[in-house]
């Protein structure tokens, strides 16, 4: 119990940016003595070195910290959350350095969407959105692994400028925290990511020598928000008195711009007769930066729109 309580001790909090930061700068030390560095091409929006380690950082901070309370016996999450985790954080290390092809990480991807489903992570409720409310078991799963396609693949497509996929992964988990009646299971989980973050955008937004996600770490952090979004479409989150919303509508909202430039970007190479699998600059933070935006004005564009819808519907 006395290692529990240290999860509420700021000090704790101080140790895991602490641990994070360091991991972050040991890991760009050894990739840029090996020179591991993210290729400069005509779809980069960055002129200087940088290496593709924030994500590594990342998981292996959340990954110390529950391996010390596993061996105090501390449950301060569901340590099996680890295991689609992993492997989701294995796939993207394997595309940053080997540039997977989109089939096998979509094989994958669906195998740890299943995973998740067999934990009880699973959309069997529309919530009345198209007149629907309870679904078939077998509709439910295929449909729970197309979300989890589209949320993943979402977040790594946002991952093209500096703090973005940062800043809306830590959006996404202090408003669902912030509007339910009661703590969610993931909230330890939760503030280790969070406080794990936080280093990378000193990485992030220095002038050289840059550490990004990577493909690591937008894959990692997109399985996260599944978890969060699938658990607030479940039975067990219940919203705070005041706020009486739409739990698939509330959950939409929350990550509104991934979705959004998903379905532009998707529509644009279609229409282009391209493979909407295939990188190019038709984001919209592609477009703000190349109209001479800095990259924190873009961020800051993104989410104050995306911010302001969400807070439209709940208020109105």
């Amino acid at each position: 119990k006395l290692i529990f309580q240290k999860i509420l001790f700021p000090m704790y909090y101080i140790l895991i940016v602490l641990v994070s930061f360091i991991v972050s700068y040991g890991l760009k030390l050894w990739f840029t003595r090996f020179k591991k560095f993210d290729a400069i091409n005509h779809r980069s929006i960055h002129n200087t070195k940088a290496t593709k380690t924030g994500g590594i950082a990342i998981f292996i901070t959340l990954f110390i910290f529950s391996f010390f309370y596993y061996l105090n016996q501390v449950q301060i999450f569901d340590f099996s959350l680890l295991i689609p985790l992993g492997i989701m954080f294995i796939v993207g290390v394997y595309d940053d350095f080997y540039n997977a092809d989109f089939k096998l990480k979509f094989f994958l991807q669906i195998i740890v969407a299943k995973i998740l489903i067999d934990q009880g992570l699973v959309i069997d409720n529309f919530h009345g959105v198209f007149g629907l409310n309870e679904i078939p078991r077998l509709a439910s799963q295929v449909f729970t692994i197309f979300v989890f396609l589209v949320i993943v693949n979402a977040f790594n497509f946002i991952d093209g400028i500096d703090g973005l996929a940062i800043t809306e992964t830590i959006k996404v988990i202090l408003l669902v925290e912030l509007f339910s009646n009661e703590s969610t299971p993931f909230l330890s989980l939760c503030l280790i990511i969070i406080f794990s973050l936080l280093p990378l955008y000193y990485f992030n937004f220095k002038k050289e020598n840059k550490v990004f996600l990577g493909d690591a770490g937008s894959l990692f952090l997109g399985t996260i928000i599944s978890i969060l979004l699938f658990y607030v479409l479940g039975p067990d989150y219940k919203f705070k008195p005041e706020f009486q919303v739409n739990k698939a509508v509330f959950s939409m909202g929350l990550i509104i711009y991934p979705l959004f430039d998903l379905l532009r970007v998707f529509i644009i190479r279609l229409s282009h007769k391209k493979s909407p699998f295939l990188p190019d600059q038709n984001h919209i933070h592609h477009l703000l930066i190349n109209s001479g935006l800095s990259h924190f004005s873009s961020l800051l564009i993104i989410e104050s729109c995306s911010l302001f819808i969400l807070l439209l519907y709940l208020f109105t």
